[in-house]
């Protein structure tokens, strides 16, 4: 998700093509897209053989070279050490894995994926189960990501509160999205008041606050039989590890059976490693988090799928969400 305020499906597309010869991709080569969001991604079809592959497209001034590269870095690490499976990079035969293409006066960043088998989890059929296997999995991110001895060069974007709902915020103001005029503005702003709060009080030392996914959700586990494997570690980042469960309630945080779901994920995540009481008291506070910064992406991503379809309706739900949040002093969002 990014900070291009619109959707340049026809400069991703000229991007993508220029991209093909430095990943010795065959000319004729067909593109289709698969997602417009915050960066194009499409499959790649060669001529003749069919062989299939996957080019992401990074929309313009969100990430830098370096920034890409520390992504990939990190899939990396988690291939070699650990058992979670991730996509594999596909380099160009010099060993490039981020092709720079200069289109339209500035510089677009182009990767290349082997292409993943699998689908993503049926979200009208969604089940306790899958949010069970959803927490196994982020506990086990969690782990990696506290082990792991990251190179002196990595580099990420931080999830903190400057630049999620503070001074710098990076997807936006809420106070733009569709559908807030001042009685939710009102209601908003006090919520994000307590929120702010209860963040700071839990703080963000090296036991709360590490590299985290920042989009885990089920629309990024793709399932072919047995093997699940996690994909668009794009907003990957410095952030609450927590906050990994309010993304996995991503656009439907008021769905009657989030509770049971919430249940299901801690389950499951305990199964993996240790979660306390008190970080469990502040999962409502993460979901409310990452709702409040979807309503604002969807303010300036009007684009993409998931705010054509819900955009209207999502800051009346965002305020419903808020006003549970007041209620219970910022422990529960039911």
């Amino acid at each position: 998700m990014s900070e291009d305020l619109g959707g340049d499906l026809g400069g991703d597309e000229v991007v993508a093509q220029k991209a093909l010869e430095d990943f010795d991709l065959p000319p004729g080569s067909a593109l289709r897209l698969l997602n417009l969001s915050e960066n194009a991604t499409f499959a790649v079809e060669e001529p003749g053989c069919g062989h299939r592959s996957i080019l992401r497209v990074h929309r313009k001034n969100y990430h830098r070279a370096d920034q890409i590269e520390s992504e990939l870095t990190w899939l990396d690490a988690l291939r070699r050490d650990s058992d979670i499976t991730v996509p594999t990079v596909v380099p160009t035969r010099d060993g490039r894995r981020v092709v720079t293409v200069e289109h339209d006066g500035a510089q677009r960043h182009v990767v290349h994926f082997e292409m993943v088998p699998g689908a993503e989890p049926d979200e009208n059929t969604l089940s306790s189960t899958d949010f069970h296997t959803l927490g196994c999995i982020t506990a086990a991110l969690h782990d990696h990501a506290r082990s792991w001895q990251r190179p002196p060069a990595f580099s990420r974007f931080a999830w903190d509160w400057e630049h999620s709902l503070g001074a710098s915020p990076r997807w936006g103001r809420w106070s733009d999205a569709i559908g807030v005029g001042e009685p939710e503005a009102e209601v908003l702003a006090r919520a994000e008041q307590l929120l702010g709060r209860r963040l700071a009080e839990y703080g963000t030392g090296s036991d709360t606050f590490g590299l985290v996914h920042a989009d885990l959700r089920l629309a990024n586990l793709l399932v072919d039989g047995d093997t699940i494997t996690v994909i668009d570690f794009d907003d990957c980042g410095f952030g609450w590890y927590f906050y990994d469960f309010g993304t996995a309630v991503s656009f439907f945080e008021d769905h009657p059976s989030v509770p049971d779901w919430q249940d299901a994920w801690v389950t499951g995540y305990r199964t993996r490693r240790e979660m306390s009481a008190a970080d469990e008291d502040m999962l409502a506070s993460f979901v409310l988090l990452r709702r409040m910064l979807l309503l604002a992406w969807m303010g300036t991503h009007s684009h993409s799928r998931e705010s054509r379809a819900i955009s209207v309706t999502y800051a009346a739900g965002s305020c419903t969400l808020a006003e549970k949040y007041l209620s219970s002093d910022g422990h529960s969002l039911t």
